[in-house]
């Protein structure tokens, strides 16, 4: 079980995106890395592969640490930490500050 899976909102702690939240659009585990939407914009110089295909200038969200984000509850409205309990055996993320089941895959 994840502590942030895919389409949590989430809130950035600290970095230069410090206090702005969004959606995950991707957690790469591995790296424990998230990808936000609208966070972490950088630029990516693409040439154009093909007649079809054009080059330019596209700006794309890089990844973050996982340490660096903060789930946000979506019943209290804040940041939390959460802590797993069990809902008819299975495991579920719980929000400490209101004690609310999270929902996720």
């Amino acid at each position: 079980m994840e502590r942030i899976v895919k389409n949590d909102t989430v809130k950035v702690i600290s970095g230069n995106y410090k206090g702005k939240t969004g959606r995950v659009i991707k957690v790469v585990p591995d790296k424990n890395r998230v990808i936000v939407e609208k966070i972490q914009l950088v630029k990516r110089h693409t040439r154009p592969r093909s007649q079809q295909q054009q080059g330019g200038i596209i700006e794309k969200e890089a990844s973050i640490h996982v340490s660096n984000v903060m789930l946000v509850c979506p019943k209290c409205g804040k940041p939390s930490r959460t802590h797993s309990g069990t809902l008819s055996g299975k495991k579920v993320r719980v929000c400490n500050s209101c004690e609310e089941m999270l929902t996720g895959e």
